[in-house]
């Protein structure tokens, strides 16, 4: 098939760029390299079955170009990462509710499938664990900006929602929890490659807030096989499903666990939200998703438990 993935130069996009190939697709990304790079696709770009635009999802004339071309697509651009999202709340909004509504138009005019990826943050503050994807949603408050992220894949999902009903398209909603792996940065407070690179360095590791919070960490590559399979079942059509691992762990104990394995000297400190980030700053104390669905519909059972993922981001980061 002829694949665009949009955001394909970012962490996730390339990792499933690199996997679509393999499968013998001709595969298309599109990056504004924001926060994606182009070293992420160094190991493939010559491939004759693949190509790469620099640009923007808010180029409609240049969306209509690539879609035009494309059987399927993997909507993965989007502002990431809350520190990102707090510096650039005015693009972050544009980008994940009017690049999304581009790629929606688009691939209903020119016929295509579409996976649209969403976030575990659009269950807000909810403490009702775990997360299901009928669960009632709590927001924040519109002065703190990351709630406008949440708001904006909120807007997306509901976008995709109606065109699958009102235009019969085939869409499938993904709702991501923090994927990590290789050749993703910290650079916009990703929480395990911050934390890996500064044991690597013997820095100090820096925990925001009590470090009491909780997350599960799924590997890209179990994300992928989710992702692919989701498009190749039809009655996923219509539906959003979490993707994710329920093996939950505290920030704190998660740099404990990073400092040991890689037999750092690093002392691990703490920073309040509001140092870190913005006055007010607010953050979810627990995350974790119900995979009961997408079980169901797919088999999903991730594979790579939270011990393999840390040492892949050791030696990657040392490579």
């Amino acid at each position: 098939m002829r694949i665009l993935i949009t955001g394909g130069a970012g962490f996730i996009g390339s990792h499933l760029a690199e996997r679509l190939l393999k499968d013998g697709h001709h595969v298309q990304i599109i990056d504004n390299l924001s926060t994606g790079k182009l070293e992420n696709i160094e190991t493939f770009k010559h491939n004759p079955k693949f190509s790469y635009t620099i640009g923007t999802i808010l180029n409609r004339d240049l969306m209509e170009q690539l879609i035009s071309k494309s059987d399927q697509i993997y909507h993965l651009a989007a502002a990431v990462g809350v520190k990102y999202i707090i510096e650039n709340p005015l693009l972050s909004l544009k980008t994940n509710i009017m690049g999304t509504e581009n790629v929606l138009e688009l691939a209903n005019k020119y016929k295509c499938k579409v996976l649209i990826t969403s976030t575990s943050e659009v269950y807000g503050k909810s403490d009702k664990l775990p997360f299901n994807e009928t669960s009632d949603r709590l927001m924040g408050p519109t002065q703190i900006s990351r709630w406008g992220y949440a708001c904006s894949k909120c807007i997306d999902e509901f976008y995709a929602q109606a065109f699958y009903r009102e235009k019969k398209m085939p869409v499938v909603i993904a709702r991501c929890f923090n994927t990590v792996g290789p050749r993703q940065t910290g650079q916009y407070g990703m929480v395990v490659p911050k934390f890996v690179k500064s044991a690597l360095l013997d820095q100090p590791i820096i925990i925001y807030g009590s470090g009491k919070q909780t997350r599960c960490f799924a590997d890209v590559l179990d994300v992928i096989e989710a992702f692919l399979a989701l498009m190749a079942e039809k009655k996923c059509e219509g539906e959003i499903f979490n993707v994710g691992t329920q093996e939950s762990i505290s920030i704190e104990d998660l740099a404990k666990k990073v400092k040991t394995m890689c037999d750092s000297k690093s002392k691990i400190e703490y920073m309040a939200y509001e140092d870190a980030y913005e006055e007010g700053f607010e953050d979810m104390m627990h995350r974790m998703p119900d995979l009961a669905k997408i079980k169901s519909y797919i088999g999903y059972e991730p594979k790579i438990k939270l011990d393999e993922i840390i040492q892949r981001m050791i030696e990657h980061y040392e490579n």
